[in-house]
């Protein structure tokens, strides 16, 4: 028999790092391989044989090639940055030797050579297949060819200063490859592995804080728990996103990955699918913030709720383990959990009501259903006796003129016309300032080159900075050491170290701190190149001129600010949820139309999805963008239109989970006549509110607007409006008195019951599975009342949200969203 003591969650034993353990040990391997690299080419560059120092003769661009592949590498990653660098080599040395030989190196003047690089930079850029690693290498590879051949013209022999530059490439991805396997590899498949445990005991910390707040006698202690829990969320977030992106360069350690064969290589999607049941449980708890203790947690429920919970902990912990383990034991853990779980069910059925209040308790049990069923379906996909699955295939990239013509359209054009133009730019005025050393103007340009819309400003300042800072520092040590130049070459390890940590600062991010390792380096890896001092100034001055030909050219191809661009997000986001909504139905006519309504429901939840992640994009980059003489970016509000947004479409990916086991009993139950009506109410009254902050979104101001109106001679019947909006359900949303949301809430739970108690009055032959279903049929009934709920009270909160947003642009007005949206309708009907 159980006691009380039966019930208090399990604590893990086993020892975990803490996170700033975690922190500098990764910090300090990624900062000893780079050292590491940096040190193989100082030794071939600085003190190695004569015949091979002059082989490389360009040193600065074999340093800038080993930040660029060795940052925060694993082997597979530096395997695939091999390849990305012949590939580079293969567009910008090659095609570069024909210009040379057939043009001659004396006609090449400052034009010829600006010219030389637009044109190539284009080539380069165009293709969307080709990696963005591969075109910032082909970008250094052809400033170095064209600007020194306009240096020393008629003294440069083509063949010869195009080895010169595929040597100095070919010496970087050798030193990157060998700081990557000495003293042993680091594998992605061990990454993969490694963060795939912590992220499990992570995911079991959680888990047991939430049911402990789930059982907690006393609202004190369930809120601690819960805000424990989150603070552990933002940990398992980025083991999960770290994951996602070293399981992605595992295909490239095929040789290797052999030795890690028993353990989980695909894990990714796995662990998502476990961490979206644990999002709905701590959205529960959230929502019972003021209902603790809860009343559906009885003894009973509490003591089968912990079985449950270690038993989903004990299964997450062996998915991925050892597949030379003693599968006999595998089924019969199974068999353990399919007992409790469906004895979970049977205990549920007759402890359970379906009430308001109870709403969020039903939604946390419904999760926990998930949850258990996401646990058991990766255990049985890591069963020895079930088919592997396979590893993602190696997309095979090979370098062929057909590659050209793929995938190009106006923003490839436009892109690639960016960057050729910035390029030619920096390489004009850097030459025009000092000719000599004007290539490091297009050199910052080239391999700090994005892949796609960036916040222009902050990044061309914080490299600006970076540059600075690392500059400085060369000097500093030149200065200290001046005739020791194997000192000063190991002054770059502490250096490199404390820009590895810089690389997460908010101040510097990763663009600022890589441009100060290469300012360093560049002064204190090399020699022979005059003054120290002289040098950093005129440096700092040719990546000013550069950055500044990068932001130029942005403004002028690329005008629409992201303020401007987060603003359109968000109606199309809007857009995109009123369809979401929209295709929330049962359709029990026919079983495959019913099948169509929840995939359309799936297609139109992850549209929405991509549509908010780009719409937070957009906010991010408008966060640190400057105001200038613009009305400033309202940060605040635009983030809690996110949140809401995010929660929103985190409550129809659980809407669909429910209905999908709705709608195969549907007709059993006659669902559809019993909350049908209330499902018509709820998407009438959130999508005509959708469809208001949606045009009210799209409008650039209320001056304009009324301009408009007043050019065009349009009249407009505002009470005719406000009734056509208030019977669609406008006012219901908001409204400040909540009482017609909380009756609406109390029908639809009325008509939930009613349903529930035609499942309590079904009679069956089989006791224990009617239980089971019943159970099930509650658990659904009731997620899918809070999720309604849920969404009416976020959408509510968009209203706030908009409202507010729009007085912000426009303080001189009276902000009134009924009046705007009948003016829109009167303008454009």
């Amino acid at each position: 028999m159980m006691t009380t003591k039966a019930i208090e969650l399990a604590t893990p034993t086993k020892r975990i790092i803490s996170p700033v353990q975690a922190l500098w040990r990764s910090r300090l391997v990624a900062a000893f391989r780079i050292a590491l690299a940096c040190s193989i080419v100082g030794f071939v560059t600085l003190f190695g044989p004569m015949l091979l120092q002059q082989e490389v003769a360009f040193p600065a661009l074999t340093y800038v090639i080993v930040i660029l592949i060795v940052t925060e590498a694993t082997l597979g990653d530096t395997v695939r940055g091999c390849w990305h660098a012949i590939l580079a080599t293969c567009q910008g040395v090659l095609p570069a030797i024909l210009s040379l030989w057939l043009i001659g190196p004396a006609r090449y003047s400052i034009s010829a050579s600006v010219l030389a690089v637009t044109i190539t930079s284009f080539a380069i850029t165009l293709p969307e297949s080709t990696h963005l690693i591969c075109k910032r290498i082909a970008l250094g590879q052809i400033v170095i060819l064209y600007s020194v051949t306009s240096m020393d013209g008629v003294h440069t022999e083509a063949f010869t200063h195009a080895r010169h530059v595929a040597a100095s490439t070919a010496l970087g991805a050798l030193a990157s490859f060998l700081a990557l396997v000495f003293p042993y590899p680091r594998l992605a498949s061990f990454e993969v592995r490694n963060k795939g445990l912590l992220f499990k005991e992570n995911f079991s910390q959680r888990l047991n804080l939430f049911v402990n707040a789930f059982c907690a006698e006393n609202k004190a202690s369930a809120l601690a728990s819960v805000s424990q829990a989150k603070s552990l969320a933002k940990t398992g977030f980025s083991l999960l996103q770290n994951i996602k992106i070293k399981q992605e360069n595992m295909p490239w350690e095929k040789p290797l990955n052999r030795l890690a064969k028993q353990y989980d290589m695909c894990p990714a999607a796995r662990l998502q699918a476990l961490e979206t049941p644990l999002k709905g449980i701590e959205l529960a708890l959230t929502s019972s913030a003021s209902s603790f203790p809860l009343r559906v947690a009885d003894q009973e429920v509490k003591i089968l709720l912990s079985t449950l919970n270690e038993q989903i902990s004990s299964t997450v912990k062996q998915t991925g383990c050892s597949l030379h383990s003693d599968s006999s034991t595998v089924p019969e853990t199974k068999g353990d959990d399919q007992v409790v779980h469906n004895l979970f069910l049977q205990t549920l059925q007759p402890n359970i009501l379906l009430t308001k209040n109870d709403l969020p308790s039903l939604f946390f049990l419904f999760c926990m259903k998930l949850l258990h069923d996401e646990s058991m379906t990766s255990q049985s996909v890591d069963s020895p006796n079930k088919p592997k699955i396979e590893e993602p295939v190696q997309k095979k990239k090979s370098f062929m003129i057909s590659n050209y013509f793929l995938n190009i359209n106006s923003k490839r054009l436009i892109y690639a016309a960016k960057c050729s133009l910035s390029l030619g730019l920096a390489v004009l005025f850097g030459m025009i300032y000092n000719k000599e050393n004007g290539f490091w103007a297009g050199l910052a340009v080239g391999v700090g080159m994005a892949g796609g819309r960036e916040a222009t400003f902050k990044i061309a300042n914080i490299k600006a900075q970076g540059t600075v800072l690392g500059s400085i520092y060369g000097v500093l040590a030149c200065f200290l050491f001046p005739k020791f130049l194997e000192i000063r070459f190991l002054s770059l390890i502490p250096w490199i170290i404390f820009t590895t940590f810089l690389k997460r600062s908010r101040m510097y991010d990763q663009a600022g701190a890589i441009s100060a390792t290469i300012a360093a380096l560049i002064i204190l890896g090399r020699k022979n190149y005059g003054s120290p001092t002289q040098f950093a100034f005129v440096r700092i001055t040719e990546v000013f001129i550069g950055l500044s030909c990068s932001v130029i050219v942005d403004l002028l191809v690329q005008p629409i600010r992201a303020s401007t661009m987060a603003k359109g997000g968000l109606s199309k986001s809007l857009r995109s949820l009123h369809k979401s909504i929209e295709s929330i139905d049962f359709c029990t006519s026919a079983e495959n139309k019913s099948r169509m309504c929840l995939k359309d429901l799936k297609e139109n939840e992850k549209k929405l999805r991509a549509n908010v992640t780009e719409l937070g994009k957009f906010i991010a980059e408008a966060g640190v963008e400057p105001n200038f003489w613009f009305i400033p970016f309202h940060g605040a509000c635009y983030s809690k239109l996110l949140g809401s947004l995010l929660r929103m479409a985190d409550l129809l990916l659980y809407t669909t989970r429910a209905m999908e086991s709705l709608v195969q009993e549907s007709k059993r139950f006659e669902v559809q006549e019993q909350i049908g009506g209330d499902l018509d109410i709820f998407k009438r009254t959130v999508n005509s509110s959708l469809k208001c902050f949606e045009e009210i979104t799209s409008i650039k101001s209320l001056q304009r607007l009324e301009k408009e109106l007043t050019s065009k001679n349009i009249s407009y019947d505002v009470e005719m409006g406000k009734c056509s909006l208030n019977g669609s359900g406008f006012k219901v949303l908001m409204s400040d008195n909540e009482e017609e949301m909380e009756k609406f809430t109390s029908t639809l739970v009325q008509h939930l019951r009613e349903v529930v108690d035609k499942v309590d009055g079904l009679e069956g032959d089989d006791d224990d599975q009617e239980e089971e279903m019943k159970s099930q049929m509650i658990l659904c009934l009731g997620a899918l009342g809070f999720c309604i709920d849920g969404l009416m009270k976020e959408t509510k909160e968009i209203g706030k949200s908009v409202k507010e947003l729009v007085q912000w642009e426009n303080p001189c007005s009276h902000v009134n969203l009924c009046e705007i949206y009948c003016k829109i309708n009167a303008l454009y009907s």
